[in-house]
């Protein structure tokens, strides 16, 4: 019996710059990697690019002037409503920035106790002790500097309403806040909205289509705006911080990139690689309370092969249920067996119990991203093997 089953490596390549050729920096980088780690490129392994440097290499990068633009361009009133933003300094607090810098007049919309992903303004325990409804109370600023003005994010120790009000100030924009669960409530104040949320947007928008303007975050900065960077698809949705003026938008070149390296690849091993570009995971920090999940989409290019669900059956049920008058050996060669047999569809049936109803490519880009992490690790690349086997593989 093999005595190992999935192996994950974060691969080293070297700082990417702008202009870089990507697809033969990871292709020599995890050629390199096989060779002095000794691995052999097998079938169906699996190469991940973080999309934070497929953005850097492409040069999809936008400023807030361009930001600006856009948003002048499409609220030539000067006053907007920003629906469901996230709390952020890496994200939103630029996006936020361009917008200030584009209009006179912001009425901010948060959710309350915490963002689409988590973050919080505050625990909803203190709403229990002061008898607010998330689900029913709106209410403004002056209540907010009543009872929570001096609560802290427990992670970065900032307040994000006094980040963002600064950051709108510095631009010379006025800013009002409310907090409310009920994206209408932005319409008592403004029928000119932006829709902020990331993973709920459609169905914001559609909530407040009686508005006079309603744009979402996608349809900013969704084409080039004086020969910037833009993403057609997602706009805004998944950008982060470059500098103080600019931000690194969301990947929109990489099905070419990931073709290139897989063919690549085969022609170098004779193997057929599966490859992707992933972003942040999709999982639930259980302490924090973060969902990681900011940007629209785990994945967004992969080659086919990664498409679909996992059909597998639970190894402890199938152990309990069917055979638990076996062992050792015997119970073994059963399970290989039962594996072997299993049906092409196991959705509905009693022997699939517990095992994970999610898409390959958000499982292998969750493990991609964990393994890259966001910080200084240096392995922009992931190399996968062994994703694919099951407990029937010799």
């Amino acid at each position: 019996m093999r005595c190992v089953g999935t192996v994950v490596r974060g691969v080293r390549t070297g700082i990417i710059k702008e202009g870089d050729n990507l697809s033969d920096i990871v292709v020599n980088s995890v050629m390199k990697a096989s060779l002095e780690e000794g691995f052999t490129i097998k079938d169906r392994d699996i190469i991940g690019i973080t999309e934070a440097v497929v953005g850097i290499a492409y040069k999809n990068y936008a400023t807030i002037d361009d930001i600006a633009k856009d948003i002048v361009r499409k609220y030539p009133s000067g006053e907007i409503g920003l629906v469901f933003p996230i709390l952020s300094r890496n994200r939103f607090s630029m996006i936020l920035k361009g917008v200030a810098r584009g209009v006179k007049k912001i009425y901010m919309l948060l959710s309350y106790p915490a963002d689409e992903v988590g973050n919080h303004l505050f625990e909803e325990e203190e709403l229990e002790k002061l008898d607010i409804d998330p689900y029913r109370d709106c209410f403004d600023i002056n209540t907010y500097n009543k009872y929570f003005r001096n609560i802290v994010h427990k992670f970065t120790g900032v307040n994000y309403v006094d980040v963002y009000t600064n950051i709108c100030q510095e631009e010379g924009c006025d800013i009002e806040f409310i907090f409310s669960n009920n994206a209408k409530d932005i319409l008592k104040y403004t029928n000119n909205v932006l829709v902020c949320d990331i993973h709920t947007r459609n169905k914001t928008k559609k909530l407040l289509a009686s508005a006079e303007i309603v744009f979402g975050l996608d349809e900013i900065m969704n084409e080039s705006i004086d020969g910037s960077g833009f993403n057609l698809k997602y706009g805004l949705l998944g950008s982060n911080k470059s500098t103080e003026e600019r931000v690194k938008l969301f990947p929109k070149d990489g099905e070419e990139l990931i073709l290139d390296i897989q063919r690549k690849i085969e022609e170098k091993t004779g193997k057929k690689v599966e490859v992707l570009v992933y972003g942040d995971g999709a999982f639930k920090d259980p302490v924090g309370q973060i969902w990681e999940l900011a940007d629209p989409v785990v994945a967004p290019f992969y080659t086919k092969g990664l498409s679909g669900n996992p059909n597998e059956i639970k190894l402890k049920y199938v152990a309990d249920n069917m055979f638990s008058n076996l062992e050792g050996e015997a119970l073994n060669e059963a399970m290989k067996k039962e594996i072997r047999k299993k049906e092409d569809d196991l959705i509905g049936k009693n022997k699939s119990l517990g095992t994970t109803p999610r898409r390959i490519v958000d499982l292998v880009g969750s493990l991609c991203d964990l393994t890259s992490g966001s910080g200084d690790k240096g392995t922009p690349v992931v190399y996968i093997q062994g994703y694919f086997d099951n407990y029937a593989n010799d």
